[in-house]
């Protein structure tokens, strides 16, 4: 149900504290508060790599708050709570809305009313503190949906269900530095993901890397190295090893320059569509509903249908069951002859179909 615009907004807080694929799917929805509110300053209540990484780049955020470690907010570590320092130098900002985005609101919802705003919007899940306009937190929805539906409460509407990216000369500049200029047909490899449990086997990356006839880079952080370099092992083509060696923005312009990303459910995934790379990625059935790309067009995804652990046969679909300690793949049982199927026609669909 749309909601009624807030009057006189003139600045919004916007909480979203985690990692750069969780940014990514609320990029729609602070693009309709920003749409809702065209005169209004939209902060970003976030940690240290947003403000390196926003300040400065073209899109509905103005400005960063990097928030220092505040247990369920800004860090998963317990016991950190917010200072009361910080709360009063956001309330001296003084907010007209304040919205909660970043989850069920446990912590984030008294948080986000401690922040003094005339109106608060977001998330609430069963037990969670209430806030001025809010909408449920169910487990099973899409994530970019349902914040959507928060900025709707505030008179917010959508102009697309995908995120988008600008990247600036400087994201260039710092590809160039690094890595070169990108031959022509590229593809890049993402073999890593923060779940262990999310990741396809290195072999499987590689044997389909080896099918495409096209130059191929690797990509990873660099605690991923080792994934990165299992399958430039494992192949028996050439390949580029890029781990650590790039920040977010060079790593959005290499995807930008790639004809597809091949990848798990990883925030790289997200960085690559949102610079418009078509991608192909596998995923375990629960994150492609909370997580997967909306339009499948120019992304397909892979769906593992495992719901149990391969060794303990712990739930993996009871989100309030404590998790397993297992960290086997859950997703082994997607194969390389489906991906390759995805890889071709999306090759064929973009025009840049190679030989393999």
């Amino acid at each position: 149900m749309q909601g009624d615009l807030v009057d006189g907004v003139e600045r919004i807080a916007v909480l979203r504290a985690n990692a750069i694929g969780d940014y990514l799917l609320a990029v729609p929805a602070l693009e309709a508060l920003k749409r809702a509110y065209p005169g209004a300053r939209l902060t970003l209540l976030g940690t240290a790599w947003h403000a390196e990484f926003l300040t400065g780049r073209p899109g509905p955020v103005d400005d960063v708050v990097e928030l220092p470690p505040i247990s369920g907010i800004s860090t998963a570590e317990r016991g950190h709570t917010a200072p009361e320092e910080v709360c009063e130098r956001l309330r001296e900002r003084g907010f007209d809305l304040a919205v909660q985005i970043h989850g069920g609101g446990r912590f984030s919802n008294p948080f986000i009313r401690r922040l003094g705003a005339r109106v608060t919007a977001g998330l609430r899940a069963p037990g969670a503190e209430e806030l001025d306009r809010w909408v449920p937190y169910p487990d099973f929805h899409h994530e970019t949906l349902r914040f959507l539906q928060v900025a709707a409460l505030v008179g917010g509407v959508a102009d697309g269900l995908e995120p988008r990216l600008a990247v600036t000369g400087e994201d260039h500049d710092e590809l160039a530095r690094a890595f070169g200029e990108p031959p022509p047909g590229l593809v890049a490899v993402h073999p890593g993901a923060n779940d262990p449990r999310r990741r396809w086997p290195v072999e499987r990356f590689a044997e389909v890397a080896d099918r495409l006839d096209r130059p191929v880079v690797v990509t990873g952080t660099g605690e991923e190295r080792n994934l990165v370099e299992g399958v430039v092992a494992a192949m028996s083509r050439p390949a580029t090893p890029v781990a650590g060696t790039l920040g977010l923005g060079g790593l959005a312009a290499l995807y930008e320059r790639c004809d597809l990303v091949i990848a798990n459910d990883t925030g790289p995934r997200h960085l690559a569509a949102a610079v418009g790379t078509p991608t192909v990625a596998v995923y375990w059935v629960v994150n492609l509903i909370n997580a997967g790309p909306i339009s499948q067009t120019r992304h397909r995804p892979l769906i593992s249908w495992t719901t149990t652990c391969p060794v303990c046969g712990a739930s993996g679909v009871d989100l309030r069951a404590e998790r397993c300690p297992h960290d086997l793949s859950w997703v082994i049982d997607v194969s390389v002859g489906s991906v390759m199927e995805q890889v071709r026609d999306l090759l064929t669909v973009e025009g840049r179909s190679g030989h393999d």
